[in-house]
C-alpha cells in the first residue's frame, strides 16, 4: 500500500517519479482500510526538502500510511513560502486532541543553544508530554532525538571542538532488536552536527539500549521502551547531496569547514558523492512502521490508554 499525501504537495510528484507509491486523499478514502496515521513535526528551515525525505523513508513499505505535517505554533519559518505552510502544515496545537500511531520529531539547527534558550522549547515539551498520552511511537531524529533523551532522562549534549560532518561507520550492536531486522554488522551512515550525547550517559539511565553506535562519533540509535521512543543523532534520510550542499553553502559563505569525511570518491569534493546508506535507510524506517502495525491498537482512541 502507498502513502497518502496531497496531489499538490511537491513530494508527491517527486516520489512518485522516484518509483515510490503514492495515492491522493480522495482515492485513499475509497478503500475500506485504517490506514497507520503518521505525523511529521518538522523543525528544520527548508521543509519541502526534509518532509520528501522522511515521505520517501516510511511510504516504502507495503502498508497504507497516512502522512500528517505539523509545525511549532508560534514559530515562523523564513526558508519556506508561507503558502506552503497554510496549506499543507497545521500547527500543533490544532492537532493536541488527535492521536497517532507514529510520530517522527525531526532535527532543528539550534544545537549550539542550551535547550531552554530555543523560542519554542517550552510547546516542544509540551509536545513529549503529548506523545505519552496521544503517541503509540515516536522517533527523536538528530537534535529533535537529542531534545528528547534530555527530557525524558536528563542526558546532556555537548558541544564538540570541530563539526562530526561525513560518513562515519557505526556497528550493529543490538542484530536481534526487531528495529535492525536485516541489517548488516557494520554499515555507514552520514552525520551532520556540532553536538554529542556521550554512550556512557546514555548506559547510566536503566532501560535505554543502544541499538547502533560508533567509535568515532558516540551512540547513533538509542531505544526507549518505556517511552515507546527511539531517537537517532545522525541522518539516514538525508539525500545523496546533502552533505554536499552543507559543504558548499558553508565554502561559500567563508566558513572554516573540513570536507566531510569518507563521502566524495577520493575525499575530492569536485567528484560526485555516491550513497552507501540507502538500503539501511529503508530497513530502519520499514522496521519502525512494521513494528507500529504490530502493535498499535486498531481503535486510535485507545492509543495512550
Amino acid at each position: 500500500m502507498p502513502i497518502t499525501l496531497p496531489e499538490s504537495l511537491p513530494a508527491y510528484d517527486v516520489l512518485s517519479r522516484e518509483g515510490v507509491m503514492v495515492m491522493s486523499q480522495t482515492r485513499a478514502a475509497r478503500q475500506d482500510i485504517r490506514p497507520l496515521r503518521i505525523g511529521l513535526l518538522n523543525l528544520m528551515p527548508k521543509k519541502i526538502q526534509t518532509e520528501t525525505q522522511f515521505a520517501r523513508l516510511i511510504g516504502a513499505t507495503p502498508l497504507q500510511i497516512d502522512l500528517s505535517l505539523i509545525r511549532m505554533t508560534e514559530h515562523e519559518t523564513r526558508n519556506t513560502a508561507a503558502e506552503h505552510m497554510a496549506e499543507f502544515y497545521r500547527p500543533f496545537q490544532e492537532v493536541k486532541d488527535e492521536r497517532f500511531d507514529g510520530l517522527i520529531i525531526t532535527g532543528a539547527p539550534v544545537e549550539h543553544l542550551p535547550y531552554e534558550a530555543v523560542t519554542y522549547w517550552d510547546e516542544l515539551r509540551e509536545v513529549f508530554a503529548w506523545t505519552q498520552t496521544h503517541v503509540h511511537s515516536t522517533f527523536g531524529v538528530c537534535w529533535g532525538g537529542m531534545a528528547m533523551i534530555n527530557h525524558f532522562h536528563g542526558v546532556p549534549k555537548h558541544l564538540l571542538e570541530a563539526k562530526a560532518f561525513g560518513c562515519f561507520r557505526h556497528r550493529n550492536l543490538a542484530p536481534a532488536s526487531p528495529y535492525l531486522r536485516g541489517f548488516s554488522d557494520d554499515l555507514l551512515i552520514p552525520v551532520s552536527r556540532w553536538t554529542e550525547i556521550r554512550q556512557d550517559e546514555v548506559n547510566a539511565v536503566p532501560g535505554l539500549v543502544t541499538l547502533l553506535g560508533s567509535d568515532q562519533v558516540g551512540p547513533c540509535l538509542v531505544e526507549d521502551p518505556g517511552r515507546r521512543a527511539l531517537y537517532i543523532f545522525n541522518h539516514f534520510e538525508y539525500d545523496s547531496g546533502t552533505l554536499k550542499e552543507e559543504y558548499d553553502r558553508d565554502v561559500a559563505s567563508g566558513k572554516d569547514i573540513a570536507v566531510p569525511i569518507n563521502y566524495f570518491p577520493d575525499d575530492d569534493p569536485a567528484k560526485k558523492p555516491l550513497n552507501r546508506w540507502r538500503s539501511h535507510a529503508h530497513l530502519l524506517y520499514g522496521n519502525w512502521i512494521n513494528e507500529i502495525y504490530q502493535t498499535t491498537p486498531y481503535d486510535l482512541a485507545q492509543i495512550g490508554c
